[in-house]
């Protein structure tokens, strides 16, 4: 094993959100749930969204999607607990969304400083297969364990709205919402028997070493297996088991000097830079301890 897992702390104290450093010790054993759940509140807003930077490279104050996406992350990280926020963010997701239960990219923010021109740019009147794969894949992770999210009315419009767009799609898309479709299609699986046909349509756009450039980001920025498939599931056919093993190995090496792991994508802050090292550190530890790389 070549990770130094001792190193991991001490870089999330220099580099990293309290948010995950709180996720970290999670990771360790030595964390408490209410501890991640006390981080992530910073960022909820009385509405039952969440924004504040919550994403990144949206820090504008508003209720997001992208800050759907993280706090649902943060909510799945703290199984077998549960939290009445997550039912809460499921409704304020039914309040905001189109009539099928879709989403656009992002909503308007008043004050665009720091955020990338992607997400401010977006138009809150067309639906995003990439905003509601991503939102309702992490929310699918949360209701397996809190009955209440996989109860929702929102969830369950939503996810056919996706499954809707995934069956229309006739050519390769960005390959960043190919990726979120691709985890919806992982979440879902054992609740919408499509999800496997589905799978197999998507798998047709990615080539066999599992690497894709991503369309307009930053050079060399690529997605490889793991961001398409970063835990063990049903989407893991689509890949080489030599692909996928070899993604590990190169995760478990990209640990640098200072302890943190690295993006390969722009940041539009230099608080986005950052909390995108400690976001990608916590998520590197995460996905080699799901695949068998770390006790």
């Amino acid at each position: 094993m070549t990770v130094k897992w001792e190193a991991v702390a001490p870089f999330l104290a220099g580099h990293g959100r309290l948010l995950d450093q709180r996720r970290f010790e999670l990771l360790e054993g030595n964390g408490r749930a209410e501890e991640v759940l006390a981080a992530v509140a910073a960022y909820r807003n009385p509405d039952g969204g969440y924004g504040w930077g919550l994403e990144p490279d949206l820090r504008a104050p508003e209720s997001q999607p992208g800050g759907a996406l993280h706090a649902f992350e943060m909510f799945g990280d703290i199984a077998p607990a549960t939290t009445p926020h997550a039912v809460r963010l499921c409704d304020w997701l039914e309040s905001v969304s189109f009539a099928d239960g879709g989403l656009p990219f992002a909503f308007p923010v008043a004050d665009p400083t720091a955020c990338a021109p992607f997400w401010t740019g977006a138009d809150p009147t067309a639906f995003s297969l990439q905003s509601t794969a991503f939102v309702t894949s992490a929310a699918w992770r949360v209701a397996e364990h809190d009955g209440a999210v996989a109860a929702h009315p929102w969830l369950a419009r939503a996810t056919e709205t996706c499954l809707r767009a995934i069956r229309d799609l006739d050519e390769m898309p960005h390959v960043i919402e190919l990726s979120f479709a691709i985890h919806l299609l992982d979440a879902a699986y054992d609740r919408y028997p499509e999800a496997d046909e589905l799978l197999t349509k998507l798998g047709k756009f990615l080539p066999e070493s599992g690497i894709v450039p991503v369309q307009g980001g930053s050079e060399g920025e690529v997605l490889r297996p793991l961001d398409f498939s970063p835990v063990p599931g049903p989407s893991r056919r689509l890949f080489a088991p030599e692909a996928v093993e070899a993604d590990l190995t190169r995760l478990e090496q990209g640990q640098q000097p200072d302890g943190g792991w690295t993006v390969d994508f722009a940041s539009f802050s230099p608080m986005a830079a950052l909390e995108w090292r400690g976001y990608a550190t916590v998520g590197a530890i995460s996905k080699l301890r799901a695949n068998s790389r770390l006790g």
